[in-house]
């Protein structure tokens, strides 16, 4: 039974161990009333284990609005934000129960990364373009490598193989591979610019811009492409698993497809459209504000802790915002449902990749911030790089838990090497100098 299917059966039971007679009185339907969105909150809150986080939300909100303490803010923001990435998502999948499996999908499209993209937009406001930069470089690797590797370590464990549809996966791989290419060719013209005279970042500037543009247009063809004109092939038909992205609002109910009541309400949904559409609000300007408090107090982690404003971008800051969906993910494995777990994990990547960052390049070209689509060679090395095993290993279609520990061994490694890798290596060239 699954989880969401549990929770409205124990709601429904609840309901008729309070259902109202004609006798009832205005206090006993207040009382049952409140009793049943105690239970609605209690389930909501039940399907994601980094609620259990929530509690940290309402301290970080006060810390914060004090200001009392840098390092206790960055510290209690950089942990309430983990639940309240869980909330966002989860609020996102029962809205998309309501309006059906091809709006839902673009829902999931839209918001899945909405922790990241809301962090990223208020460092780019405040110029901490080296952080927008590396929290998106970071949100691709983790998911691509550790995440990933995570699934097949976990799941694999105790299997001598697991397999997953490899058409959507190798589609999602080739997308990932033009999306290196779209920070490569800005490295290589810099690069050469660099050999034969002073770069003119402006010219940077003009092909990221362009690049981010082309990029869009790619993604939007993508949405269309999984959506509408080859759906077919990721749908379940005929023993081919579900792939598109909307399976990811399933990953509660053992990916099986929403029935609906005789009224058309999704019988698996745990809250209604509307509440759906008020928690996602809330936890969209909660998360905000946390946001907002944590990019003001890296400068002073920076001072006192000592890591590099690149280190905490690119690893510390993509851990938090996707932690709902790493446990998702790996818990999709280890019951052997890694078409799931490798939508979640690469499709997660693809989208930073394909709609995050250029958005963010276009969002800094509007407010006057050089966000480019340049980063260090270094950087950009270890991206081409990363892409490449992890196409290797997901394009059989199989996976094992050897697999696993390769591109968990990876991600170790990269994120050792940005932990000695200084912000101003070489040049910066994030913007003009």
């Amino acid at each position: 039974m699954s989880r969401r299917t549990q929770f409205r059966e124990n709601d429904e039971e609840a309901s008729r161990n309070f259902s109202p007679n004609e006798h009832s009185s205005l206090l006993g339907k207040s009382k049952r009333k409140a009793n049943s969105a105690w239970n609605t909150t209690r389930a909501f809150l039940r399907l994601n284990y980094c609620n259990i986080l929530l509690p940290i939300v309402p301290v970080a909100l006060v810390f914060g609005f004090l200001d009392v303490n840098p390092v206790a803010i960055f510290v209690l923001n950089f942990l309430a934000i983990v639940p309240l990435a869980s909330v966002l998502s989860d609020a996102t999948e029962e809205l998309a129960e309501h309006v059906g499996h091809t709006l839902g999908g673009l829902l999931n499209a839209t918001f899945g990364n909405a922790t990241e993209l809301i962090i990223s937009i208020f460092a780019l406001k405040k110029g901490e373009i080296r952080i927008v930069q590396a929290s998106m470089l970071g949100s691709i690797l983790s998911n691509m490598l550790l995440v990933l590797g995570m699934c097949f370590f976990f799941g694999g464990l105790g299997r001598s193989e697991q397999t997953f549809n490899n058409t959507a996966a190798s589609t999602m791989a080739s997308l990932m591979a033009v999306a290196s290419a779209s920070l490569i060719i800005p490295a290589a013209l810099y690069q050469t610019m660099a050999l034969t005279k002073e770069p003119n970042f402006d010219s940077i500037l003009l092909l990221s811009r362009a690049t981010a543009i082309v990029i869009l247009i790619l993604y939007l063809m993508y949405i269309y492409f999984q959506f509408y004109s080859h759906h077919r092939f990721f749908t379940e038909d005929g023993g081919t698993t579900q792939l598109a992205r909307e399976t990811e609002s399933q990953h509660t109910n053992g990916g099986s497809t929403a029935t609906t009541t005789p009224s058309g309400a999704p019988q698996d949904a745990v809250l209604t459209r509307n509440q759906a559409a008020v928690v996602l609000f809330l936890a969209t300007v909660i998360v905000s504000i946390c946001a907002d408090y944590l990019v003001k107090t890296i400068d002073n982690i920076v001072d006192a802790v000592g890591l590099s404003k690149t280190f905490i971008g690119l690893i510390l800051i993509p851990i938090v915002g996707n932690a709902a969906e790493h446990v998702t993910s790996v818990v999709v494995a280890m019951e052997d449902k890694m078409n799931l777990a490798v939508n979640i994990a690469i499709g997660s990547g693809l989208q930073i990749a394909l709609l995050v960052t250029p958005l963010l390049v276009i969002l800094g070209w509007i407010i006057g911030q050089p966000m480019s689509l340049y980063f260090q060679t270094f950087e950009t090395v270890v991206f081409f790089v990363s892409v490449l095993v992890a196409n290797f290993l997901i394009l059989d279609g199989k996976s094992n838990y050897l697999e696993g520990a390769m591109l968990i061994g990876i991600y170790a490694i990269i994120a050792v090497s940005f932990y000695v890798y200084p912000d101003n290596a070489v040049n910066n060239g994030f913007g003009p100098h």
